[in-house]
């Protein structure tokens, strides 16, 4: 019964997520990946936590698939909000060539 709650409670936490990451606006998705990456590091820790106290293989297996997906899932994070801050910042080149022309 107890898996039975487990997994009602990721399928819940499945749909609620979706259902909010699709209504955010294009404009603000940038600022709430860089506040989201935080708490994906939380989740990294919890998903080690939950490894640690595991008994039998399928515990083992579940969590070593939680602790990867939620580690890629924090760097994927930190890599496209890297480049989504690059779009914002000016060229160089530009910089240059506008400085030499007056």
């Amino acid at each position: 019964m107890e898996s039975l709650f487990a997994f009602y409670v990721v399928m819940l936490a499945a749909f609620a997520g979706y259902e909010v990451i699709s209504r955010v606006p294009t404009v603000l998705h940038t600022p709430l990946m860089s506040g989201s990456n935080f708490i994906h590091g939380i989740v990294v820790v919890g998903a080690m936590v939950v490894l640690g106290q595991a008994e039998s293989t399928l515990q083992l297996v579940a969590g070593f698939l939680a602790v990867m997906m939620a580690a890629a899932n924090a760097v994927g994070g930190y890599i496209v909000t890297e480049r989504m801050l690059e779009m914002f910042r000016a060229n160089v080149d530009e910089d240059e060539e506008y400085s030499q022309d007056s």
